[in-house]
C-alpha cells in the first residue's frame, strides 16, 4: 500500500526555527556543536560500558541502552534540521514525514519505559540487595530493554496506522523543523477532533501510566534510604539524584505538551529543540558527573587510548 494514496500532498514545508538567514547561520553551528557532543558523548558512555568489567552489571546495561536510545532521538530530525539551515526551501517528502513521527514515538515510548525499568533496577538494588543479583539478571535486563523497544514500537505503530491514511489535499506547512504529529494532522482535509483525542490519549496515557510508576518506585527508594546509614544514604542519594534529574528533564517538556497538545505557542519550538537535541546531551553529562565509577571507567579508557598512542 502506497503512503500517499489517499493524498495529493507529495511533501511538507518544514517552516523551521526561523527565517533570518544570520540567525540561521548561527544556529546551524550552535545545534552542530551539541548534536555532535550528544552523540559522541552516549557513545562514548556506551563504549565504555563494554569495554570496563566493572560496568558489567544491570544498572549500566540499563544506561548503556539508555544512550543509545538518546542516539537516536538525536538523529531522527537533527541533522536534517542542521542541513535545513543551511537551504533555502526546506522540504521533506510524504514518506519522509510519516518515517519522523514513526521514529519520534518509538524512541520516546520506548525512553520512557527503559527509565520505569531503571528506576525498578534502583528499587530492587537498594530496598532488596541481597537479592539484587538474583532478581536484576542478565535475562530479565534483557526482557525488560526488549518489553521497551516492543511498547514503544506498538504505540508508534498505534499513531501511524491512521496518520498514513488521511487526506491531505492542500495545505502542507509546518510549523517546526521536523513533522510533529499533532502538527501534521491539522493539515487533513477532515474534522480531526476525534483524531486528536485520539492522540492525546494515546500518548497522554502511556506518558501517565509511566510517570506514575516512577513517582512510587522514587517515593519508596526515598523512603527505604531515609532508613538507612548516612554513607549508605549518601552513596544511594547521589545515584538517585541523576536518575531523578534525567527523569524531570524528559517528562518536564511533555506535561507541557499534554497540556496544550494541539495549540501552537512560541515556546513548542524551543521545547522541540529541548527534546530532540538538548536532552540527549544533557543525559551523558548528568551521568558522567554525578557517577564516579563512570568517570574512573572513562579515564582507564583515556590513558589506554593515550597508552596505545605512545607505544605505536
Amino acid at each position: 500500500m502506497e503512503w500517499s494514496n489517499k493524498s495529493v500532498v507529495t511533501e511538507f514545508i518544514l517552516l523551521g526555527l526561523s527565517s533570518s538567514w544570520g540567525l540561521q547561520l548561527f544556529l546551524f553551528f550552535v545545534f552542530s556543536v551539541f548534536y555532535g557532543a550528544a552523540v559522541l558523548g552516549n557513545l562514548l558512555i556506551i563504549l565504555t560500558v563494554i569495554i570496563d568489567s566493572h560496568l558489567h552489571s544491570p544498572m549500566y546495561f540499563l544506561l548503556s541502552n539508555l544512550s543509545f536510545i538518546d542516539v537516536c532521538q538525536a538523529t531522527f530530525a537533527t541533522p536534517k534540521m542542521i542541513a535545513d539551515f543551511l537551504n533555502e526551501h526546506k522540504s521533506i517528502t510524504f514518506e519522509g514525514c510519516m518515517s519522523q513521527i514513526f521514529f519520534l514515538h518509538v524512541f520516546g515510548g520506548s525512553e520512557m519505559v527503559l527509565l520505569v525499568a531503571m528506576a525498578y533496577d534502583r528499587y530492587i538494588a537498594i530496598c532488596k540487595p541481597l537479592h539484587y543479583m538474583t532478581i536484576m539478571s542478565q535475562r530479565v535486563c534483557t526482557a525488560l530493554v526488549g518489553v521497551s523497544w516492543t511498547i514503544g514500537i506498538l504505540h508508534s505503530a498505534s499513531h501511524l496506522a491512521f496518520t498514513v491514511n488521511l487526506p491531505f489535499c492542500g495545505p502542507n506547512k509546518v510549523d517546526n523543523f521536523f513533522c510533529d504529529l499533532p502538527l501534521v494532522i491539522k493539515l487533513a482535509c477532515l474534522d480531526t477532533y476525534f483524531l486528536e483525542i485520539m492522540v492525546l490519549t494515546n500518548s497522554g496515557l502511556l506518558s501517565l501510566i509511566c510517570f506514575i510508576l516512577l513517582l512510587i518506585s522514587y517515593t519508596v527508594i526515598l523512603v527505604t534510604v531515609r532508613s538507612r546509614s548516612s554513607k549508605g544514604t549518601s552513596k544511594a542519594l547521589s545515584t538517585l539524584s541523576a536518575h531523578v534529574t534525567v527523569v524531570v528533564l524528559f517528562f518536564g517538556p511533555l506535561i507541557f505538551i499534554y497540556i496544550w497538545p494541539f495549540d501552537s505557542f512560541p515556546i513548542d519550538k524551543f521545547i522541540s529543540v529541548f527534546f530532540t537535541v538538548f536532552t540527549p546531551f544533557l543525559n551523558p553529562v548528568i551521568y558522567t558527573l554525578r557517577n564516579k565509577e563512570v568517570k574512573a571507567a572513562m579515564r582507564k579508557l583515556r590513558n589506554r587510548h593515550i597508552e596505545s598512542k605512545e607505544m605505536s
